[in-house]
């Protein structure tokens, strides 16, 4: 009787981690409007967002990227963070970046790191930055630059992560007098601390949506406030400013996923009348 009870058991488990996995392969394109795109389609800034590779344990090939986005308008390319933990991935970092470049951005392609990018030290970490940059990437850390989208100012800040105690917010948003304010950072609990410095979009990762959502995901209840909050995933505001968060596109830890799924964002961002404010950072 015990033998069939455990055999019973084992073959249930089996079953249910088989489909976990089977679930990180169920990669999910969202797409996302922000703002009124109806009134004013020619001010639409069309991004692409891609966070937590996870590059460990990713499930979908670059070229299966590449078939999943090559239709859509792509004006700009957000990378927000952990792209991998080990050095011996970097390589692996370079077909996706090869497919990026392929897409051809008009604004080009933007990266900030997470917490497991900094489980990499000194010459590890700076050829995993140099490795971006070679193809195209501008990463951030802490700084901003500016594009001239259809005639409006874009801002892009990139604010370094929040959870390895690595944001600098004036040193991100330092020289700023006006514009429009898109910030890309790995951990969305920093929205938290920014009501003094404005955004129009911001764009996050980190929480995996979950990644295990069964019954919930009480793991992440040492990730910050925002879980208390129930903003694990998707578009949120705070203070009236929208921002997103990503569910991601690898896993971390084991290679499953429950009540979650990678996904690739593609974000519609209806750009506002640009402002024209000093941000106390730069004063």
């Amino acid at each position: 009787m015990n033998i069939l009870f455990y055999s019973a058991l084992f073959i249930l488990l089996l079953y249910c981690v088989t489909k976990a996995y089977k679930n990180t392969q169920k990669v999910s394109v969202k797409r996302i409007q922000v703002g009124d795109n109806k009134s004013n389609p020619g001010s639409v800034l069309h991004i692409l967002h891609l966070s937590d590779l996870h590059l460990e344990n990713i499930s979908i090939s670059p070229d299966e990227l590449y078939e999943k986005v090559k239709d859509e308008p792509i004006d700009l390319i957000a990378l927000t963070g952990d792209f991998l933990d080990r050095k011996r991935t970097i390589p692996k970092l370079i077909p996706y970046l090869k497919i990026l470049q392929k897409l051809n951005a008009t604004h080009g392609i933007y990266a900030v790191l997470g917490n497991h990018d900094y489980v990499l030290r000194h010459k590890d970490l700076d050829a995993l930055i140099n490795t971006l940059q070679q193809y195209d990437c501008t990463v951030m850390r802490n700084e901003s630059c500016t594009v001239d989208v259809r005639g409006k100012q874009l801002n892009i800040i990139g604010i370094d992560d929040f959870s390895t105690k690595r944001s600098d917010l004036p040193s991100s948003y330092k020289g700023l007098r006006g514009g429009i304010n898109l910030v890309l950072t790995h951990d969305p609990n920093l929205v938290l601390h920014m009501k003094d410095y404005s955004f129009d979009y911001l764009l996050s990762g980190h929480f995996h949506g979950g990644q295990i959502c069964y019954p919930k995901p009480y793991h992440l209840v040492k990730m910050g406030k925002l879980v208390k909050m129930n903003m694990i995933k998707g578009l949120h505001s705070r203070d009236g400013k929208p921002f997103y968060i990503s569910e991601g596109l690898g896993q971390t830890g084991v290679n499953i996923r429950i009540g979650s799924r990678p996904e690739i964002s593609l974000h519609a961002f209806s750009l506002p009348e640009e402002k024209a404010e000093a941000w106390k950072a730069a004063n």
